[in-house]
C-alpha cells in the first residue's frame, strides 16, 4: 500500500511540474488558462486521493472552493477572450 501511495503522489507531482511549465511558457493566454485548469484539477485529485488514503473528509470544503474557483476562472477567461475576439 505504501508503494502505491508514493507512486500516486509522484505521478501527481510530475503532472503538476509539467503543467507549471506550460503555464510559464505559454505561448498564448488560452494555453495558460487550460494549464491552470489542469493544475486545479490535479490539486483536487491529489486532495481526493489523500482523503481516500487516510479515510477522512476534512478537506472536502477545500475541494469545493477549488472547484468553484476553477469554474469561475474559466468563465472569466472565456468572456475575456470572447470580448477580445469580437473587437477585432
Amino acid at each position: 500500500m505504501t508503494v502505491l501511495v508514493v507512486v500516486i503522489y509522484v505521478v501527481f507531482a510530475i503532472a503538476a511540474l509539467l503543467t507549471l511549465w506550460r503555464i510559464i511558457v505559454g505561448p498564448s493566454i488560452l494555453d495558460r488558462a487550460v494549464a491552470s485548469d489542469v493544475l486545479l484539477t490535479l490539486v483536487m485529485c491529489a486532495l481526493g486521493a489523500d482523503m481516500v488514503i487516510h479515510h477522512h473528509t476534512r478537506t472536502l470544503s477545500v475541494l469545493l472552493i477549488i472547484a468553484a474557483v476553477g469554474v469561475f476562472g474559466s468563465i472569466a477567461i472565456a468572456r475575456f477572450v470572447a470580448r477580445r475576439d469580437s473587437t477585432r
